[in-house]
């Protein structure tokens, strides 16, 4: 039963609430205070994704310990707001990823058409859309789509949240679709990578201009490989809880055992920790900002003074960057 590994959960989503909200912010700040990073488009879908993440850790989570704990009692409405909120963060985040998969997609296979379709404009237009999107489809348990408040006045999800919009709709309709598409994106995107990079490779003519063209090609391909690894993430980590509540939905009588349960559970707030992991590891930018910190934080301890950092900076709108300082004390 959850309810007797209480202590268990929230030490474990506290710990991911705390991580989440520490690597978010610091994504968030190393591209918000850089204006050539604010230039790549990408980074726009980075932020809003990164924001989501950080309303999970300091909203959704603890709203979601007090559920779990059938919190609070007798009280409907703030029931059902508290149990909105992660599934509006949820949403939010899908959405968002759907938006960069469509945005890598146009610059990869229609480069021409990407700056007028994917003008700062348009991708705050885009983001904004995806938020108001997010918030209708995680608002309607409150408008009407739920179950009965449970007799006992306990505020749990399973208990209020209807079987049909937490499976067919949220889960099939708003998830499962959604990352169909992404994956036939991300497929169009490296197949279309690899064969311009074929093509350039096989011509002999103006060679520093083809190896020019190569490198940002290959540039492209690195950086849609970390946003499809942050996708795949998003679905290891989201898609058990889902297939257990399709399964209690098909099968009532089924049992699940409640240390599978606690494990989804964690692992489901889990992905809002792991975004930032791999940024740093697999972009240059963000590993670099994360390596200044770190220095700049030593060395204003031992009282001396930072060093330039190698820069970062977009490179020709493929997405990838290089030059930026590291100033102590304003990181």
């Amino acid at each position: 039963d959850l309810i007797e590994k209480q202590p268990v959960l929230i030490e474990k989503t506290t710990i991911t609430a705390v991580l989440s909200v520490a690597g978010n912010l610091f994504i968030c700040t190393v591209i918000l205070r850089d204006r050539k990073l604010r230039a790549v488009v990408t980074n726009h879908f980075l932020v809003s994704l990164a924001v989501a993440d950080v309303l999970v850790g300091t909203v959704a989570i603890p709203c979601a310990q007090m559920a779990d704990a059938g919190l609070p009692r007798g009280q409907p409405t703030l029931c059902l707001l508290m149990l909105c909120t992660l599934l509006i963060f949820t949403q939010a985040s899908i959405f968002g990823l759907l938006a960069i998969a469509v945005e890598r997609y146009i610059s990869i296979l229609k480069p021409f058409q990407y700056p007028s379709l994917m003008s700062p404009q348009n991708s705050l237009l885009v983001i904004l859309s995806s938020w108001v999107l997010a918030t209708f489809i995680g608002l309607l348990p409150l408008m009407g789509w739920h179950k009965p408040f449970p007799s006992d006045g306990q505020c749990t999800f399973n208990a209020f949240i209807e079987d049909t919009y937490e499976v067919y709709f949220n889960f099939v309709a708003c998830m499962l679709v959604p990352l169909a598409a992404m994956l036939v994106l991300y497929s169009r995107i490296f197949l279309e990578a690899k064969r311009q990079i074929r093509k350039v490779a096989e011509r002999e003519v103006d060679v520093s201009r083809h190896a020019r063209r190569r490198r940002i090609l290959h540039k492209e391909l690195r950086l849609a490989t970390s946003l499809f690894i942050i996708l795949f993430c998003f679905a290891l980590c989201w898609l058990p809880l889902h297939v257990i509540n399709t399964v209690q939905l098909v099968c009532p009588s089924c049992p699940v055992p409640s240390p599978l349960m606690l494990a989804t559970i964690v692992l489901s707030h889990a992905n809002s920790a792991i975004n930032p992991v791999v940024y740093v590891f697999r972009m240059r930018s963000f590993r670099q900002a994360f390596t200044a910190a770190f220095s700049c934080a030593w060395v204003l301890e031992v009282g001396g003074q930072a060093g330039a950092e190698p820069a970062v900076e977009p490179q020709g709108g493929a997405g990838s960057w290089s030059g930026h300082q590291c100033h102590p004390p304003h990181f």
